[in-house]
């Protein structure tokens, strides 16, 4: 009788500890699953349009980003010939597709830090703990200063002897010129812009050289806001009007900023 009861109290033994150890070998599984779905749903992104209760979805944050600042590097080709697909390459690559916390907090979408900067400023950690970054009050004018940066520097002063419809040379040229250290920064360029297509805004718009209006670009001066100054102010010391400097900086405001760039046409 004893042994039939031990052999019963054995069964009973393997059995249990046979089903934790399904239990255990499950369980890993469901959370790579419950992973990989949060995954997918935040790669989703939903942008409110300008219209109550109009909204737009796209494929990928990414995508959202190239829709929303597209005119921007557009625009900003077309008043200083770099690329529309570099800028918006870079945009991507430093912002994190417009997630960073510099481009969220700061509106600093290309990590352009503060050196003789007089504006608003945020620090992050960067190459060095707490450093000083430029904070715009709006992206577009993160955009024009990248546009500055490359254009006021002697260093890079090279580019825009390229063909401004050659994405490749420019973005072989930008590490060649030191803006980055990373060696496989020009093909992390060129392939966001091949996968996207980011070439096609290169031509869009443009106003080729040949055409007088851009005589209009090559006559204008760079006015650096300071404390006090209004697009009043402003167009009365250049004897122009505020209409006018809303339409060649693209403003949909009067607000201006310490240390934003003006650009006047003389």
């Amino acid at each position: 009788m004893k042994p039939i009861i031990a052999l019963f109290f054995i069964s009973i033994l393997i059995y249990s500890c046979g089903s934790k150890k399904r239990v255990i070998t499950q369980r890993p599984s469901t959370e790579r699953k419950t992973e990989t779905a949060r995954d997918q749903v935040e790669d989703n992104t939903t942008v409110v349009g300008e219209r109550p209760g109009v909204t737009k979805t796209y494929a990928s944050a990414t995508e959202a980003y190239i829709d929303t600042y597209k005119e921007i590097a557009k625009r900003e080709m077309e008043l200083y010939h770099i690329p529309a697909s570099i800028t918006l390459a870079q945009g991507i690559l430093e912002s994190g597709s417009g997630r960073g916390r510099l481009s969220i907090e700061a509106n600093n979408h290309f990590g352009i830090k503060c050196h003789d900067w007089t504006g608003k400023k945020i620090y992050h950690d960067d190459d060095r703990s707490q450093e000083c970054f430029r904070k715009y009050n709006d992206a577009k004018y993160s955009f024009r200063d990248h546009s500055l940066f490359l254009a006021e520097r002697k260093r890079y002063a090279f580019l825009f002897d390229l063909d401004k419809f050659d994405y490749k040379a420019w973005a072989k040229g930008l590490r060649t010129a030191g803006y980055a250290t990373d060696r496989r920064y020009p093909q992390k360029l060129i392939d966001l812009i091949e996968r996207y297509r980011l070439y096609q805004y290169d031509r869009e718009n443009f106003v080729l050289e040949s055409e007088p209006s851009v005589q209009v670009a090559e006559s204008q001066i760079r006015h650096t806001v300071i404390k006090g100054d209004t697009l009043y102010s402003i167009s009365k010391k250049y004897d122009t009007t505020v209409e006018t400097l809303r339409k060649i900086n693209g403003l949909k405001d009067n607000i201006l900023s310490i240390g934003q760039i003006l650009l006047i046409q003389l």
